[in-house]
């Protein structure tokens, strides 16, 4: 009486689920030599195929263990209510001659038989108040390796903190790096000297150019030298600001971008560029492995940074390698004061 009241129960519990009609079938368990019930449930509406495998004993064989059901859902539209007893099971508990059921961990079909598989702990939660006592207490650590009255620690802390800074800043560095394009193959156009010397005087008087600043070379210099070269056939490009040795950095990118031909450097760092003979306005002028306009004004913000950064670095490193001189010194004259 009280098996069949249970496996009622059961199906009752897995039909709440799945809301479908169950179909039993008494299979024998070679391993535990004991008849088990396998239950299926097809839902044609909500297209799901449903199988559980329970290892469940009849009437006669009750016994107060907990007995578990492992089953898997297969569906193509899965609801809210199916995604709940995915890979779960259901596990049978009686006390007192009461039968109840209830969701138990998740199971694992091994050769052994069920294993039971304990879920991941999630991570406790942390209030705010105790963030804030966290964060008080770093700050409270910093201040004192501040204000310590040993020069070795505050130096060190300073170091510490540069060299994390330098890291962080080269992490950022990596995300604008982009990838050069395969170099076409082209014809270089040959010009005599005398060419030169008139493309030359004719890119000085005119007055239209195009800035490079602070951001460098990106998609919009590409872009302004080719609409220029729409109505003339040399263009200026103005470096401001520049470091010494990078006018030929920039004169070599914008070559290899622009496809133009530089005919002159001149010492205010400025590069004469003429567009060839055969010159065809390109259907995409700004080249898609170049940055915009904003990501190289972030990209010279970093960089800028890590100028400074490493800079800080080496002066402080001169400072801790002064402080051990000093401090072998005055060891060594306390050493001889002694032993006078």
């Amino acid at each position: 009486m009280l098996g069949s009241m249970s496996i009622r129960l059961f199906r009752r519990l897995i039909s709440n689920f799945i809301h479908s009609t169950p179909i039993l079938h008494h299979v024998w368990d070679p391993v535990n030599q004991n008849h088990c019930l396998n239950i299926r449930y097809i839902n044609k509406k909500e297209n799901l195929l449903t199988r559980s495998l329970t290892f469940f004993p009849f009437s006669n064989q009750i016994s107060p263990k907990p007995i578990y059901a492992d089953y898997t859902i297969h569906s193509l539209n899965l609801k809210p209510h199916v995604r709940l007893a995915i890979n779960s099971a259901v596990e049978m508990k009686m006390d007192k001659d009461v039968v109840r059921f209830c969701i138990s961990k998740q199971l694992e079909r091994s050769s052994d038989g069920l294993k039971q598989i304990q879920n991941k702990q999630r991570r406790v939660k942390v209030s705010k108040k105790a963030k804030l006592n966290e964060l008080r207490f770093y700050r409270l650590n910093a201040k004192k390796k501040m204000r310590s009255p040993n020069p070795e620690t505050r130096i060190l802390y300073r170091l510490g903190k540069a060299k994390r800074k330098e890291e962080w800043l080269i992490e950022k560095l990596r995300k604008f790096d982009v990838r050069k394009a395969a170099a076409e193959v082209y014809d270089p156009e040959i010009l005599t000297e005398e060419e030169k010397f008139y493309l030359k005087r004719t890119g000085e008087k005119k007055k239209h150019y195009v800035p490079v600043g602070r951001r460098g070379v990106f998609g919009g210099v590409v872009l302004n030298m080719h609409l220029h070269w729409k109505n003339h056939e040399t263009v200026k490009v103005v470096c401001k600001p520049c470091k010494p040795g990078q006018i030929q950095e920039y004169a070599d990118e914008l070559t290899r971008l622009s496809k133009g031909i530089v005919i002159d450097i001149k010492p205010n760092n400025v590069i004469i560029f003429f567009r060839g003979k055969n010159y065809v306005q390109p259907e995409i002028m700004s080249p898609l492995d170049t940055l915009s306009k904003a990501k190289a004004l972030e990209k010279y913000k970093y960089e800028q940074s890590l100028e400074h950064t490493s800079e800080f670095i080496e002066k402080l490193e001169m400072e801790l390698e002064e402080y051990y001189k000093h401090k072998e010194r005055f060891s060594k004259e306390k050493e001889t004061s002694r032993s006078d």
